[in-house]
């Protein structure tokens, strides 16, 4: 059973940021946009870029990595959107929630248990006044609470170029992680995040398998 992880921001507070101390070697980035990293790539970091659904599942698949990250995993939605734009009807609405959750179901059903995904996402206002995850709108938020499919969520949070990740809800997000895991307000480096999951989890140290090519 692999891990999904849901990291949440908005453009600017240090989602993509949180890469930066990240390894080639060791971390592997679906990169949906195709934009390019926020820092200087000192650590030869590999990214797959325009990555879809198919790109990401089949790369998954061959396990060649322990750590991966979906960066900004929202647009996976919306360019299928886009793409579906012109069609008539709301039977699009139920196929986009239907496929982002199928992708996450992979990643909890099909991967080892020391597998590691994790999606930077962009937020929005919820009509209630909190931040959540960016959808396709009140239809598909009403299909599927996205939050709700993950056991840890962090919300990217920068105040005076101090770029933090919240890792509890404080009532203005949906933060959350299990209790113990985090210790209040942390660094937003990914590298102390999945050490921290794998140490709490007492899952296998962060390296290469021997799977696939």
């Amino acid at each position: 059973m692999g891990i999904p992880v849901l990291i949440m921001g908005e453009s600017g507070s240090g989602k993509s940021a949180s890469m930066r101390n990240c390894k080639g070697e060791e971390f592997g980035v679906f990169n949906v946009y195709g934009k390019p990293f926020p820092f200087k790539n000192t650590n030869n970091l590999k990214k797959l870029d325009n990555a879809g659904y198919n790109d990401i599942i089949r790369v998954l698949s061959k396990e060649k990595m322990m750590s991966y990250i979906i960066d900004d995993s929202q647009y996976l939605m919306a360019f299928e959107m886009f793409n579906r734009a012109k069609e008539k009807g709301f039977d699009k609405f139920t196929d986009l929630a239907v496929h982002f959750k199928v992708l996450i179901d992979f990643i909890v059903k099909n991967l080892s248990n020391d597998i590691i995904v994790y999606f930077l996402h962009h937020v929005e206002k919820s009509d209630a006044g909190k931040l959540k995850a960016k959808t396709i709108g009140k239809m598909l938020d009403e299909k599927i609470t996205l939050e709700g499919l993950f056991s840890i969520v962090l919300y990217c949070e920068n105040t005076e170029n101090t770029y933090k990740f919240i890792t509890q809800g404080n009532g203005l997000t949906t933060a959350k992680s299990p209790m113990g895991m985090f210790d209040g307000e942390i660094d937003n480096d990914l590298v102390t995040v999945d050490n921290t999951i794998r140490e709490y989890y007492e899952l296998k140290s962060r390296t290469k398998t021997e799977k696939g090519e």
